[in-house]
């Protein structure tokens, strides 16, 4: 079996819990695929190939190949391409040979998954070639379908983009909500320096926000919802001092024009907020 991990994620659960929940364990008459029980013989075998119908790129085949041997440890599973590929479209992915009933039952929850996380990869590998800067990172945000952060998260690096803060933990970013309590951005940066916090971001909206944020500390300034000649006023001022980042109205549109500015970082909700999924097909041969 392909050697897969993730800090954080526990791959047997994850299929363990995806296979419960299309198999309806603990539900009245659920425990089991009806369908396949019912018109495939339980001794009945198929070949299959997973193929991709447009130009991808590819992620989260390991996650794929780990729901089919969660069913039938036996079959016999070969990865066509590498994690983070970009492949044509009609590129053979994966192919498999094993237990009719494990392939049908396993089938929608391994595509789901490669159409999923290849969507995002694929969408990640766009907004980095639209921005065309080799001098400026593309990033996420937390802006993921709960329980399936670390995922996302390795979709987008597998595109070619790099990962914010992978929760709440990992980084303070102090956002419009707590400057409003705290009642400034420099009284919000310096508690969370007096807190003994390492990495404090600071989102800014407004240029005179950004030497009270430096002054107390800050570590990173978000350039929120700036346009291009804000951001790159805002940069000339940061003047190296913090890593800057862009964030906000970003699109395919509008990327190019704000990595220019002289940003470190753009940050995009939408991969992983909405990418489309990766049209992925699978199909079976009865040997």
């Amino acid at each position: 079996m392909t050697s897969f991990s993730l800090p954080g994620f526990d791959l047997d659960a994850f299929v363990r819990d995806t296979l419960a929940e299309d198999l309806g364990e603990g539900l009245p008459g659920g425990g089991h695929d009806v369908t396949s029980e019912s018109v495939i013989p339980e001794d009945a075998r198929f070949s299959g190939v997973m193929d991709s119908r447009d130009a991808i790129r590819v992620a989260g085949l390991p996650v794929a190949e780990a729901f089919f041997r969660a069913l039938d440890p036996a079959m016999e599973i070969e990865l066509l391409v590498s994690e983070g590929d970009a492949v044509d479209p009609g590129t053979d992915l994966m192919r498999l040979t094993g237990n009719a009933r494990a392939m049908l039952t396993a089938e929608r929850a391994a595509l789901n998954t490669v159409q999923h996380l290849s969507g995002i990869a694929t969408m990640v590998a766009d907004y980095v070639a639209a921005m065309d800067n080799p001098d400026c990172t593309l990033l996420d945000t937390r802006k993921t379908i709960p329980g399936l952060r670390h995922l996302e998260k390795y979709a987008v690096r597998m595109g070619g983009g790099s990962n914010h803060r992978m929760g709440l933990w990992d980084a303070a970013m102090i956002k419009d909500n707590h400057v409003l309590v705290a009642g400034s951005v420099g009284e919000a940066v310096r508690r969370a320096v007096e807190a003994g916090v390492q990495e404090i971001i600071c989102e800014v909206d407004r240029i005179d926000q950004i030497e009270p944020a430096l002054a107390a500390g800050a570590t990173r300034l978000l350039l929120d919802n700036m346009e291009p000649d804000t951001l790159r006023e805002a940069v000339a001022l940061v003047n190296g001092r913090v890593p800057t980042e862009a964030s906000g109205g970003i699109n395919l549109r509008t990327i190019k024009a704000k990595a220019a500015t002289g940003v470190d970082y753009v940050s995009v909700g939408r991969l992983t907020q909405s990418a489309p999924a990766a049209d992925i097909g699978l199909d079976f041969t009865p040997l």
